[in-house]
């Protein structure tokens, strides 16, 4: 059998440097939208996927193989560590992680565990390590960010407005800082035993921290945030982090040592740019436009294209994750189209 040559595209635009082809991949990669993914998910539940690492190692696998993205992300839930440290969460059809306990005072704080990595979840540090002897492409890590895991922990499941999650955070400020710190060792360590078993770069998803202002997040979730990616510092791999709605929070963003910023559809790469924003970014393709002619795609596509070239450092990615309605074919076409771009003169 023929071994491919290791393709570091993606890593390389992570540091910055020079890259022969604009590298690509997509949130929400294994999903619906395959119809391998949903023949395997009609035998297994959500989180049997997670349990059994040669399922999840297949899953996470696919869309590199049928895509021929630049990375691999590791096909789990961000709800996976916390069902080890007391959160009865299962993930319901059309609703996400819906929680049976959820956190409501310092006393449900306090009983949350610690997540030890190899012992609670040992099934994703083995899917790792199958899958760094698979692909030809780096492998992603992740983990929730504590704003975010908070939010589903509170609330008890989604929310449109975070009221109960904020209510905490200005109502009981001392187990708000514990629940912060605890979900911010959990982050650490879950982060680093991914690194350990293989993982070659991790993203931070904060998908709902855009429901704060900028003073709130500098107060409530910056320190935590600069803790966890201080301790992931070390280890050398990159950091990416990432929020729905987030573009106000920027400047605080570009204080964190994280290396490359996420952007969703709503703020331009060129704003970004023009906000001071010197690290790598990546983004940020509005995925309803995956449902638009090809003709409004690729030009929307191309625009996002110039505007992340202009200088080293850009990724090209969803402004969100892929949802069940696209087209395997429209990702496909979508992926040969980026990587054979080249820039204007």
């Amino acid at each position: 059998m023929t071994v491919k040559a290791f393709n570091d595209t993606f890593l390389r635009a992570c540091r910055q440097e020079t890259t022969d082809h604009v590298p690509v991949w997509y949130m929400r990669q294994a999903g619906r939208y395959q119809p391998e993914y949903r023949a395997i998910r009609a035998k297994h539940t959500f989180f049997e996927m997670n349990y059994i690492p040669e399922v999840c190692a297949e899953v996470t696998r696919l869309p590199v193989e049928q895509l021929g993205v630049d990375a691999a992300i590791l096909f789990a839930d961000i709800m996976t560590p916390l069902k080890p440290i007391g959160v009865d969460v299962n993930i319901e059809s059309g609703i996400g992680p819906v929680i049976a306990n959820p956190v409501q005072s310092m006393d449900d704080v306090n009983r949350l565990g610690e997540l030890d990595p190899d012992t609670h979840v040992p099934y994703i540090m083995e899917a790792i390590k199958i899958l760094r002897q698979q692909l030809s492409v780096p492998l992603i890590g992740f983990a929730g960010a504590p704003f975010t895991l908070a939010s589903y922990i509170i609330e008890g499941g989604p929310s449109k407005h975070y009221h109960k999650t904020k209510a905490f955070m200005y109502t009981q400020p001392q187990a708000w800082d514990k629940l912060m710190e605890k979900l911010g060792t959990l982050t650490i360590n879950y982060l680093k035993a991914q690194i350990a078993a293989g993982a070659q770069a991790v993203q931070i998803f904060d998908s709902w921290v855009g429901a704060l202002n900028d003073e709130d997040y500098r107060n409530y979730i910056a320190p935590v945030m600069t803790r966890i990616l201080q301790e992931v510092k070390p280890t050398g791999v990159p950091t990416i982090y990432f929020g729905v709605g987030c573009g106000h929070l920027l400047d605080e963003w570009n204080k964190l040592p994280v290396d490359v910023l996420g952007l969703d559809w709503r703020t331009t790469i060129t704003t970004a740019r023009e906000m001071g924003i010197t690290k790598t970014l990546q983004g940020n393709l509005d995925p309803t436009l995956l449902l638009a002619p090809w003709e409004k795609l690729e030009s929307k596509a191309k625009e996002i294209l110039d505007e992340g070239t202009k200088q080293p450092g850009f990724i090209f990615n969803l402004g969100h994750g892929v949802f069940p309605d696209a087209k395997v074919e429209t990702l496909q076409k979508l992926t040969r189209f980026i990587h054979s771009y080249r820039r204007d003169a």
